[in-house]
């Protein structure tokens, strides 16, 4: 099971995807389905996903199928685990195509001695040699060697801080090594969006093209406000993620003083350090704003901070931090 892994191309499939009244009962299930797997109840966290899937005239979003193949694999369901997978690999705006994920992911191990497996396997191997046909490899390189300098020292964030404290030297000196490296990498990155534009993943791959947006992210406001409208066009030809823009957009509201619109960017208190939802318009309708650009249910996304979503709460706070600026 991996979630997320399809990020790149949920925006390309909103249109087919039914955003109606379903949608809240679509999340709930599909929620449960995936606290469920946590607690390894597999055949109950099938049976939820599988009414998610109902509940919205079988369609499904590619990553919640995907689980879902997991779940029924872990389940002893083979069959339907098989059917998402085949779904998945042959779905022509689809087209899964992680055949080092798939061929590695244990939940799958039951489903190997299958003739359909190795159906699925080649499907996936032949979308990936089709997806890579036209990969800028060279380019490639550079982008990787950039993402993992974006990610890997802000990985390393959480156990400075549980070791030394938020506010200390150590920490303090994390921030500008993160903060030159930042910068070195959006020389590079802005060179390449100036000469080449927004590349899409069908040349730079999908880790390529998340870290185009990843630069960005965590560049100046300047920086973020000139790239911004070339990210939108991207979007619109499926070059740039939907929800990524999101993120971006969300990013650049709050830096202008702004509220939010989907509800990604997390404040911080700096006294009890406790995290939260910052400032969000119209806060009782953002998992409908959120499902429009393939993002899931904000009370799912908060989760990863160890929050539970309350939208009064929310609005008691936002009330209380705009009165404080008054």
């Amino acid at each position: 099971m991996k979630k997320l892994f399809f990020t790149t191309v949920l925006g390309l499939l909103i249109s087919n995807f039914s955003m109606s009244q379903n949608m809240d009962s679509y999340n709930a299930f599909v929620q449960k389905a995936d606290s469920l797997y946590r607690t390894k109840d597999f055949i109950k966290s099938a049976d939820a996903y599988q009414i998610a899937f109902d509940s919205n005239e079988g369609k499904a979003y590619p990553n919640d199928r995907y689980n879902a193949a997991c779940s029924f694999a872990l389940a002893g369901n083979s069959d339907k685990a098989l059917y998402h997978l085949l779904y998945l690999a042959e779905h022509p705006r689809i087209k899964y195509q992680n055949y080092n994920h798939i061929t590695t992911d244990s939940d799958l191990n039951t489903l190997h001695n299958s003739e359909q497996w190795n159906k699925v396997i080649t499907l996936v191997k032949a979308n990936k040699d089709e997806a890579e046909k036209y990969y800028d490899k060279p380019l490639m390189a550079i982008l990787d060697t950039i993402y993992q300098e974006d990610q890997s020292y802000r990985r390393q964030i959480k156990d400075i801080e549980d070791k030394y404290g938020r506010e200390s030297d150590e920490m303090h000196k994390h921030w500008e090594l993160i903060n030159q490296k930042d910068s070195i990498n959006l020389i590079k990155i802005q060179k390449i969006l100036d000469e080449k534009g927004w590349l899409g993943p069908h040349i730079i791959g999908n880790q390529g093209n998340s870290t185009l947006f990843l630069v960005i992210q965590h560049s100046p406001l300047d920086v973020q406000e000139k790239y911004l409208p070339m990210m939108r066009e991207a979007v619109k030809k499926g070059n740039a993620n939907s929800g990524s823009l999101a993120l971006l957009e969300d990013r650049v509201a709050l830096r202008k003083g702004e509220k939010q619109i989907y509800g990604s960017q997390i404040g911080r208190d700096p006294e009890t350090g406790a995290f939260y939802v910052s400032p969000l318009i119209d806060p009782e309708n953002v998992d409908k704003r959120r499902a429009e650009v393939g993002l899931p249910p904000i009370a799912d996304y908060v989760s990863n901070w160890n929050m539970t979503w309350d939208v009064n709460k929310h609005i008691e706070r936002t009330e209380k931090q705009e009165k404080s600026k008054n």
